[in-house]
């Protein structure tokens, strides 16, 4: 259950769904996230009411067309799982977009299977008197 925010310059509704899509798909084929397990927030900044910054760290040469990309899940995935979702989500964000893999940077927030309620004001991964749940999101 990873929520993920994504963040660009550019409020166009196509590349906007386009970057979800591309990014589900890749927590699908990296994370074995089940493919109606999408939770996403999508904005698009226009430059003037809402912007972006970044720079070139660490060498990383970035243009306006950047994707800020934040997955926040559950922890317990080791770094090659990690470095093929990176690596999966910026193919896919080419493929779908044209966004060079340079502007597609990637952080995740790693948390507990009690941080997450689904709604209902229930945390439905760590029921009450109950054991540590499993680890699909």
């Amino acid at each position: 259950m990873p929520f993920v925010r994504i963040d660009t310059l550019g409020t166009d509704p196509a590349r906007l769904d386009a970057l979800g899509q591309a990014v589900q798909d890749a927590l699908v084929e990296t994370l074995g996230v089940p493919p109606e397990d999408r939770f996403q927030v999508l904005t698009g900044h226009d430059g003037v009411t809402s912007t972006l910054r970044y720079g070139d760290y660490p060498g990383v040469r970035r243009d306006d067309s950047l994707v800020f990309v934040a997955v926040t899940m559950r922890a317990g995935r080791d770094a090659d799982v990690k470095r093929a979702m990176y690596r999966r989500i910026a193919e896919t964000v080419y493929e779908r977009t044209g966004t060079e893999p340079r502007n597609v940077f990637v952080t995740i927030i790693e948390n507990t299977s009690a941080d997450w309620s689904f709604g209902h004001g229930l945390a439905q991964y760590a029921p009450a008197g109950g054991g540590p749940a499993g680890a699909s999101g």
